[in-house]
């Protein structure tokens, strides 16, 4: 073994137990009792009593945006900060790069920019299911990406369409077909479009223009094609608590639906966004407080499945900052390194654990992507840490993210959580890193 690392404090089959890792070749080869014989390593880590070790999270909603918009974000930053944030492995959003991630000639564009641009983590890939793309899907499920995305509603770009209600069927199927995944922006196009337009600086009158009820309508329709279909999908970004019974009900009756919810919507609430303050805008938007707890009521039940970032960035200018208008502002929060300490400030008020975020920001998120070897302290998968201080508080400086532009909603925030080093396949990083791609016979969870 290369290495042993030893923890009175490690995450692993959902408990907090004293153990040492032993890791060979990348690999988790032992995790034994603290107590027993020692292991036998090249090198020995001992973590400090405040620190524990947690398997590395799988962060599988990330925008990165190269190639075509790397002056908003870029494989180089964004790895840097997921990393910085205890993320080992990213799935990249198929969407907002140029060309987008619809066929197998963009997707092969796309892998030669992230390994040229040099990883600090285990990177992998969405495909984007738009009109008129329908014979592209299998080839790229046989090229590897972990599935496919969808938006019902304008995407806000335009190469990048949204999936119109009768090309919904077909593409189900065949993704049920391929035994792939289909990935939902849920939001309903009518009901938005009968809403008051998003226009001003009151963060009121921008609520109102996405209601709960656009998120509830279009989930409904994802759940009627996925029992159709027989496919298996998962419901994006959810912020409308609202939507939990129908999600519930359809997993009694069969069908695979699973679902993720954000930092964002779990951290803050929508009394609490300051009027003109667009770096809060988001698409579904931050809810109330009352919705807030729900969701988080939501995760304790198992409702919802994981935790990821939907790290959106943008230039600052496009945040339109200067005007506070959050009509024309982009829509995206910048979060991908401040997930882990966002959600862990807001969970341990709560009751929940270090094992309860294990689950919902590592394990659960490999499991639905199917990404292989990752998201759990176990023999056999690869050794991904991260050493983390639970009770180290920090407040958030901006200038000191690794993301491309210090412009996040978090600034300025007092957090309690950091991340003390991050381990891939066993070495610090920035460590090699690959581009990962699925593999046959991985579970949805």
């Amino acid at each position: 073994m290369e290495l042993v690392v030893r923890a009175a404090r490690v995450v692993a089959d959902d408990a907090i137990v004293a153990r040492q890792v032993g890791v060979a070749d990348g690999r988790i080869v032992a995790v034994e009792p603290l107590d027993g014989p020692p292991l036998d390593a090249a090198e020995t880590l001992t973590l400090a009593e405040d620190e524990v070790l947690l398997p590395g999270l799988v962060d599988a909603h990330v925008h990165v945006n190269e190639p075509g918009r790397t002056e908003w974000e870029g494989f180089a930053t964004a790895t840097r900060a997921a990393a910085a944030g205890g993320v080992t492995t990213l799935v990249d959003m198929p969407l907002n790069s140029i060309p987008p991630t619809v066929d197998v000639a963009a997707l092969d564009t796309k892998r030669k920019a992230a390994a040229d641009a040099g990883l600090a983590v285990d990177v992998g890939f969405w495909g984007g299911a738009v009109p008129g793309n329908l014979a592209e899907l299998r080839g790229l499920h046989e090229a590897g990406v972990f599935g496919f995305k969808c938006f019902l509603l304008p995407s806000g770009v335009d190469e990048f369409p949204p999936l119109p209600p009768d090309e919904l069927p077909a593409v189900m199927a065949e993704i049920a077909r391929l035994g792939s995944l289909l990935i939902v922006h849920a939001e309903d196009c009518t009901v938005i479009d009968n809403a008051p337009p998003a226009h001003g600086t009151r963060y009121a009158d921008f609520l109102a223009s996405r209601p709960r009820d656009a998120e509830n309508r279009a989930i409904a329709q994802v759940i009627d094609a996925a029992r159709t279909s027989g496919a298996r999908v998962h419901v994006l970004h959810l912020s409308s608590s609202d939507a939990l019974p129908a999600i519930r009900a359809a997993r009694r009756d069969g069908v695979s639906i699973t679902a993720e919810t954000c930092p964002h919507y779990l951290y803050f609430a929508a009394e609490d966004v300051p009027d003109g303050q667009t770096q809060y805008k988001c698409c579904p938007p931050i809810r109330e407080a009352a919705n807030r707890q729900r969701l988080w009521d939501g995760l304790r039940d198992g409702d919802i499945d994981a935790i990821v970032s939907d790290h959106s960035p943008c230039t600052p200018d496009l945040k339109h900052l200067d005007a506070g208008d959050f009509g024309t502002a982009w829509g995206g929060i910048a979060s991908l390194q401040l997930g882990l300490p966002a959600i862990w400030t807001q969970a341990r008020r709560r009751g929940h654990t270090l094992p309860d975020l294990a689950r919902w920001m590592a394990r659960r998120p490999a499991e639905i992507a199917g990404v292989p070897r990752k998201g759990a302290i176990k023999v056999g998968n690869d050794a991904d840490f991260c050493v983390f201080a639970p009770d180290q508080q920090f407040v958030v400086d901006p200038t000191a993210l690794h993301h491309r532009h210090p412009l996040t909603p978090y600034a300025n925030h007092r957090l309690t959580g950091t991340v003390r080093t991050t381990y891939l396949r066993g070495t610090p990083t920035p460590a090699p890193a690959r581009l990962l791609t699925r593999e046959s016979g991985i579970s949805s969870g």
